[in-house]
């Protein structure tokens, strides 16, 4: 009788093995921690990788509410994506100090930093606590620029195929479909945006350098007073006056900022208020990384109008 259930248990384990396909591989465990960073991984990885993104689309990504499965996330992962800009340092070392996991250091195949071989803007000459919020490395928001996205899924590309040489045709191949796709649509999104070449737009925060500097506009008056500080009732005041001096005719917002200060000067100024995000998902419609740039150029061209 024993005999008869051992070799049914046996054979409980081993039927798993065979129905297993012949040359099937695990998948790559990719923990990214921005969903910009996640969507650039699937374009590359498609069905080889599972992606964990630790952001949400809607939060602050200087504030992530840290969670406990954080750490088992990147405790098992084979590849980390984050910005190696320090825009994550308020929540990220800890995480990574209590995971503990070598393959994912920096320097090692498994960890891919998104701003390397980029170059920062707003580098600051010295960093003081009176300067607010201010990256020490230059601004951190730079996946807005679309050819910068292009240098980060390349560097996804050559991590994924580091790690899993069988796959590594496969992770080219979709980044350099990705890359025809970008290299496609900046001629559009370009187009669009000529007619508003040099005009100004007001953001409630300093997210938007590199995409300003790419489709050819200034964003340069901010709701905030300084990176990180609440917008004053004399700051916005002066915001008014700076928008209707320039004729300014957008207010871009993050759907983690107030939009009631956004409303407010764009009442006084008869601007419109566009909804904004850095992040796939951020904002109805923004599934990937195109469609999020999509996005961002349709409805800032219309209110710029």
């Amino acid at each position: 009788m024993k005999k008869d259930r051992f070799k049914t248990l046996l054979l409980y384990s081993i039927t798993p093995l065979l129905l297993w396909p012949v040359g099937a591989q695990a998948k790559l465990n990719v923990v990214a921690t921005l969903p910009d960073f996640a969507s650039l991984a699937r374009e590359v990885g498609g069905d080889k990788i599972d992606v964990v993104v630790l952001a949400k689309p809607t939060e602050d990504p200087h504030f992530v509410d840290a969670r406990p499965s954080f750490v088992v996330s990147l405790r098992n992962a084979d590849v980390l994506i984050d910005g190696g800009a320090e825009l994550e340092l308020g929540w990220l070392p800890p995480l990574l100090q209590n995971a503990r996991n070598s393959k994912i250091e920096v320097g090692k195949p498994g960890r891919v930093q998104a701003a390397q071989g980029i170059h920062l803007m707003n580098v600051p000459t010295n960093v003081t606590r009176a300067a607010g919020d201010v990256h020490a490395l230059g601004n951190p928001h730079f996946c807005a620029d679309p050819i910068i996205a292009k240098t980060i899924a390349q560097h996804i590309a050559q991590s994924f195929a580091a790690l899993d040489p069988p796959n590594g045709a496969f992770y080219d191949g979709n980044y350099k479909k990705f890359e025809s796709t970008i290299n496609a649509r900046l001629q559009q999104w370009g187009t669009a945006m000529l007619p508003f070449k040099g005009q100004h737009v007001v953001a409630y925060h300093d997210s938007w350098p590199y995409f300003a500097h790419r489709f050819g506009i200034n964003i340069d008056i901010f709701l905030e007073p300084k990176p990180g500080i609440p917008p004053s009732p004399s700051h916005l005041t002066e915001v008014i006056a700076q928008m209707k001096a320039q004729h300014v005719k957008a207010v871009i917002v993050e759907p983690y900022h107030d939009r009631r200060n956004a409303e407010k000067v764009a009442s006084a100024t008869g601007a419109k208020v566009v909804e904004f995000s850095q992040f796939p998902g951020g904002i109805p419609g923004t599934e990937t990384y195109v469609k999020l740039i999509d996005k961002l150029i349709s409805t800032l061209a219309d209110a710029l109008k």
